[in-house]
């Protein structure tokens, strides 16, 4: 079986793929219950209250609920304020750019974090911002931002926040209870670990009812969407059933797990056999420790004559998959260490590159 050392689509338990093998109907009242599981045990995971937050389900990737998220959350006469460290923030700038939505930029390197030092300083100059989007865990590099920093921001003046938490969700502490953040948006094959097929909003309820007849699409209108959902569980276009009853599965062996601290410890404990091991090896990381989250890992590349394409086809030959560089200014590769993953397979990923490095000739 290959092991995907990626930040997603990622392993999964065979119980999580054997939900799948059943077909069910989009009116069937065991997929119907299955989405009302799903809905409440997000708020669940996500540590808030289902008085004051709900939870919405959309069909595609995560950028899909990203590109909802800001579309429906963002008025005509809003203006969105980016912070960007990497791909997936600029991602985000693109979304604001495509629809015509009034937004401005702060830029940090690939290799730093956000610094809300300067996102307070732009906010007091340019007070007519109304949303604040970020990433939490930056896949471009591996770097976590801070999330309370830029909440309490949002708080102290009145802006709404939107939070990328894409790759952290489910197994990173993210204080979301009474925060400045009415939207957090995370998908369905990630840290959950379910499969492919839609992504979801956490958001705050009396922020989501506001954004009644703003969206600028209609597949992405994030308040239809949830209107649907709450007056019978039923989806306006084709629901991906099969994914979303594995990610019942999914949610079911998270809760036997421990939940998300026992989710993020046993990443931490990846996370860091990859580090050790690389760094034994020679290779140098990316980011500075201080920044760097438990999700994914960049390396820089270990020799000048480094081919990146045959190091991956060979550690592929050995049921490893790795992730290539997304880095705009430096050579680099990712390994990430979430999934259906365990200590024994970082530890046979490290010697799987220890042998092949040997048979490269790449001596550190």
């Amino acid at each position: 079986m290959k092991k995907l050392f990626t930040p997603g689509p990622l392993n999964t338990s065979a119980t999580v793929k054997e939900a799948m093998l059943t077909d069910v109907g989009s009116r069937d009242r065991l997929f119907i219950e299955a989405v009302r599981f799903v809905r409440e045990e997000l708020i669940n995971v996500a540590g808030v209250h289902p008085d004051e937050y709900t939870s919405v389900i959309i069909q595609g990737s995560g950028t899909f609920a990203i590109e909802s998220a800001i579309t429906s959350a963002v008025p005509q006469t809003g203006k969105l304020l980016l912070l960007i460290n990497g791909v997936y923030g600029d991602r985000m700038r693109k979304i604001a750019t495509v629809h015509g939505i009034d937004h401005v930029c702060l830029r940090w390197a690939e290799n730093e974090a956000i610094d809300a030092t300067l996102v307070e300083d732009l906010l007091m100059n340019e007070p007519d911002v109304t949303h604040i989007a970020w990433v939490h865990s930056e896949t471009t590099s591996g770097a976590f931002n801070p999330v309370s920093d830029v909440s309490e921001l949002c708080k102290k003046y009145g802006k709404s926040g939107i939070l990328d938490a894409m790759s952290s969700f489910g197994a990173a502490t993210i204080h979301l209870q009474g925060s400045g953040i009415d939207f957090l948006v995370s998908s369905s094959n990630k840290c959950i670990q379910g499969t492919p097929g839609f992504a979801f909003v956490v958001a705050r309820t009396g922020a989501l009812k506001a954004t009644e007849g703003q969206a600028r699409t209609l597949t992405l209108d994030l308040y239809d969407q949830w209107v649907g959902l709450e007056k019978n569980g039923q989806f306006r276009f084709t629901p991906p059933t099969l994914a979303l009853m594995s990610f019942r599965q999914a949610l079911l062996e998270l809760q036997d797990e421990g939940g998300v601290n026992a989710r993020e410890l046993r990443y931490m404990a990846n996370n860091r056999v990859i580090r050790e091991g690389l760094k034994e090896l020679g290779f140098i990381q990316y980011l500075p420790d201080e920044i760097q989250g438990h999700i994914i890992t960049t390396f820089l590349y270990p020799a000048d004559n480094f081919d990146f394409g045959s190091f991956y086809d060979k550690l592929n030959e050995r049921d490893c998959v790795i992730y290539p560089g997304k880095l705009t200014q430096a050579d680099t590769f990712r390994i990430g260490n979430i999934g259906h993953l365990f200590e024994n397979d970082m530890y046979y990923l490290v010697e799987s590159i220890k042998g092949v490095l040997n048979e490269m000739n790449i001596n550190k």
